[in-house]
């Protein structure tokens, strides 16, 4: 089997999520395949089936976890990263899980969907989608998904020119309005 291969458009894809974001909506084919366990987190979160900790009373709770959340973090040339519920960059679920590293994935190309994280196994709610292809980051960082047409990847690279400030976050609040998943896993 030839490495560094990812599913394209044309393969089947079993599921997608929707980022309806204030800059347009972004469409992901999902790598139900390579990293269940984290599509099943993203989903799960997404949608509202998923128990997480509430960042404000610290109580467990369900409910759509990513609608309302800014993209926090935005990199022009590299990347932009969102799932955070305080906003900030050190926010998560409240709980931590392992990576899936899959050997038919790596960082040859911009528009990946990644976990991002803080080390091994610290994987939560943080995502990011890369604008180029960033080889230093396999292995690092979990690829369990691919922005699916153009439209949508014009979408990201519009969102990755926004004016930025301090930390990289950006000045006008990039916002995911709500998650929509398809398909099953």
């Amino acid at each position: 089997m030839e490495r560094n291969v990812i599913p394209r458009k044309d393969a089947l894809v079993a599921q997608t999520a929707t980022l309806h974001t204030n800059h347009g909506d972004i469409v992901i084919n999902l790598f139900n395949d390579q990293a269940p366990a984290t599509v099943a987190n993203f989903v799960g979160l997404a949608t509202g089936t998923k128990e997480y900790r509430d960042p404000a009373t610290g109580r467990p709770t369900t409910g759509r976890f990513y609608d309302g959340l800014v993209f926090h973090r935005i990199i022009d040339g590299f990347m932009i990263q969102g799932g955070d519920p305080l906003g900030n960059g050190t926010g998560g679920p409240g709980y931590k899980f392992g990576d899936e590293f899959h050997p038919d994935l790596s960082f040859d190309r911009p528009f990946l969907l990644a976990m991002a994280n803080a080390g091994p196994a610290t994987n939560g709610s943080q995502f990011f989608i890369t604008v180029v292809p960033t080889p230093h980051l396999n292995f690092r960082h979990t690829i369990f998904g691919e922005v699916a047409d153009q439209a949508s990847r014009d979408v990201v690279l519009a969102i990755a020119r926004v004016r930025t400030g301090r930390m990289d976050r950006p000045i006008e609040p990039v916002v995911i309005e709500s998650v929509e998943v398809a398909g099953e896993a």
